[in-house]
């Protein structure tokens, strides 16, 4: 596990390592949020610990803020704070942090939490909340996110319970919660649950979450396990969805692939074998699915090939005009990350990021480091910044250098970015905390 911070630099395309004295304890699964106070800060929560051997195993239930301006750490010691846990979630409302849900686990038991948590960035005093209404149940791993409404959002998500002596069941959510600030004075809250419309993303947990400039919540990957009661198998994910909170509605997002000149010059012309032109005929074959092969190669050595196959559908691509044009058009396209959950997303100057992850190919975990971007106005293609570097593991940037914070850099210190960008003046910050494996419960 890591306690290292790193900077993705937009303009230069490069990872710098930066120095901090005094960071927090190596962790995992615990959640960062970025606001703009103080001249911008990163505020840390929790997580989990596990030795190598699998000897030590604890949760944190510590705080702490990396400050941008000064670039120090400082650990907040205050009473009546959410017990230790990883896998919860934490956004920043207005002047207060607002943390939800999670899990403890120990060597004899668990708990999922349901629990909500505010702290004050102006007292730096915890309040545990008691909002009115049906709420959601015991979760972890599920979305969290601020509406333009002011309300904040919770969706999905993953839990167990023990169904008979040493047999687990796990329960992917795919319910959907808003916690808006209710009447009657200031600290109350009420739940109320929502049915939005749509299509919404199919029941996972482990997915990434982002918030895009005209508000709407980008939902990318994760994973859906399928338990029995001796194996445990996990579907991942690469698909794309959003939010729209205004409409109460999911949609899946459908790139168009990139504009081709040989595509517009052949538009209204190409015809078929009868002398009928495609806008008469009402469109094409579609193009082949495009089988792209990679090796990567594990900390311990050991070679997994991922084998991920993208079809028109996959991509958000329309069919090309003829079915000769299609290999060519498929492969420009660009490609896509895999399927992967735990990634890392952000989005900076109207572009999606994606960045890391972890994939099980068989028994074995895959942490990956490549990193993605999709332009949201745009919404062509993936154009991938860094492949998967097998020289590097455990999510290691491609060159390091020194450099300062800046509005055109990717912060990442300790697991996950925040949820919204921050105020003019504070870098986009998220947490790499990580470690190159995960207790794989997919809750986090």
């Amino acid at each position: 596990m890591y306690n290292e911070l790193y900077i993705y630099s937009i303009r230069k395309d490069t990872w710098t390592k930066v120095d901090i004295p005094g960071p927090p304890p190596r962790r995992c699964a615990h959640q960062a949020v970025v606001v703009p106070q103080g001249g911008g800060q990163l505020w840390v929560f929790g997580g989990e610990f596990a030795s190598p051997d699998g000897e030590q195993f604890y949760h944190y239930k510590d705080l702490w803020v990396l400050h941008l301006a000064t670039k120090t750490w400082e650990q907040i010691r205050s009473t009546g704070g959410p017990s230790g846990r990883s896998g919860h979630r934490m956004v920043a409302w207005k002047r207060q942090l607002i943390l939800f849900g999670g899990f403890h686990e120990s060597a004899r038991d668990y708990i999922y939490y349901s629990d909500v948590y505010t702290f004050s960035l102006d007292t730096f005093q915890w309040s545990k909340l008691s909002p009115s209404g049906p709420g959601p149940t015991p979760r972890s791993g599920c979305l969290m996110a601020v509406t333009p409404q002011g309300s904040i959002a919770i969706y999905g998500g993953y839990s167990k319970q023990r169904v008979k002596k040493d047999v687990d069941k796990g329960t992917q959510h795919s319910d959907m919660f808003l916690l808006k600030p209710a009447e009657g004075g200031e600290g109350k809250w009420a739940w109320t649950r929502i049915n939005p419309s749509g299509v919404k993303p199919t029941a996972r947990s482990g997915f990434s979450v982002a918030v895009a400039p005209n508000h709407q919540i980008l939902v990318f990957g994760g994973v859906c396990d399928e338990e029995e009661e001796e194996s445990l198998e996990g579907s991942f994910f690469s698909d794309l969805y959003i939010y729209d909170s205004a409409k109460s509605r999911w949609f899946a997002a459908q790139l168009k692939g990139p504009k081709s000149e040989k595509k517009k010059r052949r538009r209204g012309k190409a015809e078929d074998p009868e002398g009928t032109t495609e806008q008469e005929t009402g469109g094409s074959s579609a193009p082949e699915p495009l089988e792209v092969i990679k090796e990567v190669v594990s900390e311990d050595g050991t070679v997994v090939t991922i084998k991920q196959v993208l079809t028109p559908s996959g991509l958000g691509v329309q069919p090309s005009p003829k079915a000769d044009d299609s290999a060519s058009e498929a492969s420009s396209t660009g490609q896509e990350p895999c399927p992967r959950s735990n990634a890392m997303l952000a989005v900076k100057h109207g572009l999606l990021y994606v960045y890391g992850g972890m994939f099980e190919a068989g028994d074995r975990q895959v942490t990956l480091s490549d990193l993605y971007c999709l332009d949201l106005h745009k919404m062509e293609e993936w154009k991938t910044l860094v492949e998967m570097d097998p020289s590097k593991p455990g999510g290691r940037g491609p060159i390091m250098e020194r450099e300062s914070f800046s509005k055109r850099s990717l912060l990442l210190p300790l697991g996950r970015f925040p949820q919204e960008e921050p105020g003019d003046g504070a870098a986009l910050c998220g947490t790499l905390l990580s470690a190159p494996e995960c207790s794989g419960c997919s809750g986090c």
